[in-house]
């Protein structure tokens, strides 16, 4: 007899984990598929974390098949498709996460997440989804177990009365079992905000902390709340976030919260602007690489007259010419042959005007942190493209990496808006460390602005010097310029930075140096702008400029004319 998946996920909703299908196919050998949300409700885009186990209690091997598809509600034309196979040797139960992809949401429109999902194989066909309603002005927030039960229900009144939802209520946070999260960073790259106990934190698995740290130093905040005496050495929170920060805050046995001072915390306490907000906010505007990649006319003048050419001969020409009175017949010939090779011409225009492939530029900052053992780049890219004649949409991207598309400026070539009718299939596949993308990334003879966020093993860094006073970058790249901040808030900077090679840096006007600083930060949109703010005005800290270091590649059609990364980062001069 199979469990109805309706019933038992109205039964289960009282668990940070929500069961999307139990599907048992054979209940004499308890032979069942689990696919389990870890996180209550998805984010407005990143990924959902799913947990899938089967136990095949039989003697044969067994296998299914998820198709996930994500909307973002209210008659969206905006989705991402996915799909995951999965096998049960006999006798064996399985246990695996996935990271679901998740659609990006363009307007204010939409204010839903849906995740739906549907299970075929040979252990039986299954369906059910899962979805989230909040107001895109509101910070995406993941709350415990332990928080969300004596708090939840008046942080949700309090945001829906706050933000005046038109759908119904706005829910706070999405609910979690700290024991139970995932150890990708990508599960939490939808949200803005985690807030645990200092007893979560301690019961959350090694590789869920790490992945967790990796989103804060990407500029994810991280809540704490102690019921006892603690401080962030003693729970391993790094004094660095990097471009995010971690915070410590006390609370009472009985964990309630002041509404208040939660949602002060997330909003104006929290120095990284919203993910959700500035993904649909900083682009469509004054976006500064939008502008120094620069605009293209339309040439209306060659097609109009190329059409008129068309006009004149297959109508007077061709009616008084190729085929007078007495010849009407040769209509029948000549007519489609003048509108074919009137076609012809028509797209030998387009190819010589577009070309095919496409072309743009990318600005990247990366934090480089080669401390504590991390040796990682933490890496945010965005990027503009303007394409000619493209001969296939789908590609692969290395690494896995949160990648979305961004509303950009309306124009005939834009294609990704802001617009109540912008429509697109935004598909992802994770296969292994990458992902392949298919659908409407880019499209023939379009604009597209991207945003990207990766986190990559690097053993870059700058380091102490032979000699006193020098220096030495371990990046596989050279550095056109570096600034250098010391524990004196003494400007340095140095200039033609060869891999290996040791340099010194000079003294440098606080004054000359933060201008510079200033003009490098306003190539950026709003929320990285924002981040390199902050990161520059460390001590200990440098600053450094390359033309040449690699970007996160993606279509293998668009020629990136310039790719200029700013990469920040601490000088370790003891280990």
């Amino acid at each position: 007899m199979r469990i109805p998946t309706l019933f038992l996920a109205a039964c289960l909703a009282v668990s940070a984990q929500e069961t999307m299908i139990r599907e048992v196919a054979d209940p004499k050998t308890d032979t069942h598929v689990e696919v389990l949300a870890l996180f209550s409700e998805p984010s407005r885009g990143g990924y959902f974390p799913v947990r899938v186990k089967i136990a095949n209690n039989l003697n044969a091997d067994r296998s299914i098949r998820l198709d996930f598809n994500s909307s973002s509600g209210f008659g969206s034309g905006v989705g991402t498709k996915s799909s995951f196979a999965f096998s049960a040797p006999a006798g064996k139960a399985v246990t695996t996460d996935i990271m679901v992809p998740l659609c990006p949401s363009p307007s204010t429109y939409a204010e839903e997440q849906v995740v739906s999902v549907e299970m075929s194989g040979s252990l039986g066909r299954a369906s059910n989804s899962i979805r989230c309603s909040t107001n895109h002005a509101e910070p995406a927030v993941l709350l415990s177990e332990a928080l969300f039960t004596p708090n939840a229900s008046l942080l949700d009144a309090e945001v829906t009365k706050k933000s005046g939802s038109r759908y119904g209520n706005s829910t706070f946070a999405s609910k979690f079992d700290p024991r139970q999260l995932p150890s990708d960073w990508l599960a939490f790259s939808g949200f803005d905000s985690i807030l645990m106990t200092d007893t979560d934190w301690t019961k959350t698995p090694a590789g869920a902390r790490n992945a967790i740290l990796s989103w804060v130093r990407l500029g994810g905040q991280l809540v704490v709340y102690a019921t006892s005496a603690a401080s962030p050495s003693s729970l391993g929170l790094p004094a660095d976030a990097g471009y995010g920060s971690c915070l410590l805050k006390n609370v009472g046995s009985d964990l309630k919260l002041s509404t208040d001072e939660v949602l002060a915390t997330v909003d104006s306490g929290n120095p990284v602007s919203k993910r959700l907000a500035s993904t649909r906010g900083d682009h469509d505007g004054v976006w500064p690489l939008q502008s120094l990649f620069g605009g293209q006319a339309f040439n209306y003048g060659l097609f109009i007259a190329v059409l008129i050419v068309f006009g004149i001969l297959v109508g007077p020409v061709n009616l008084f010419v190729l085929a007078k009175s007495g010849q009407r017949h040769r209509l029948f010939i000549t007519t489609p042959l003048i509108s074919l090779a009137a076609s012809l011409l028509l797209v030998a225009l387009i190819i010589f005007q577009d070309g095919f492939g496409g072309r743009g530029v990318r600005l990247v900052l990366m934090e480089a942190r080669p401390d504590s053992g991390q040796n990682a780049a933490f890496i945010h890219q965005e990027q503009i493209s303007r394409t000619g004649i493209l001969t296939a949409s789908r590609f692969t991207v290395d690494p896995a990496c949160l990648m979305q598309p961004v509303p950009i400026a309306k124009s005939r070539w834009s294609r990704y808006t802001s617009d109540y009718g912008t429509s697109g299939s935004f598909n992802l596949q994770p296969a292994g460390a990458g992902m392949e993308a298919s659908g409407d990334w880019w499209q023939s003879r379009s604009e597209h602005g991207h945003a990207l966020s990766a986190v990559l093993p690097s053993r870059g860094r700058i380091e102490k010097g032979p000699g006193n006073g020098q220096f030495v970058s371990t990046f596989d790249f050279p550095l056109e310029v570096l600034y250098f901040r010391d524990a004196s808030n003494q400007w340095h900077r140095a200039e033609s930075i060869r891999t290996g090679q040791p340099f010194t840096a000079e003294p440098v006007a606080s004054t000359a140096a933060e201008e510079a600083l200033a003009n490098e930060a306003n190539r950026f949109a709003s929320r990285n702008r924002n981040l390199l703010n902050r990161a520059k005005n460390r001590t200990g800290h440098f600053v450094a400029i390359a033309t040449a270091a690699p970007g996160i590649d993606t279509h293998p059609g668009i020629r990136w004319q310039e790719t200029r990364t700013l990469i920040t980062g601490p000088i370790p001069l003891a280990e």
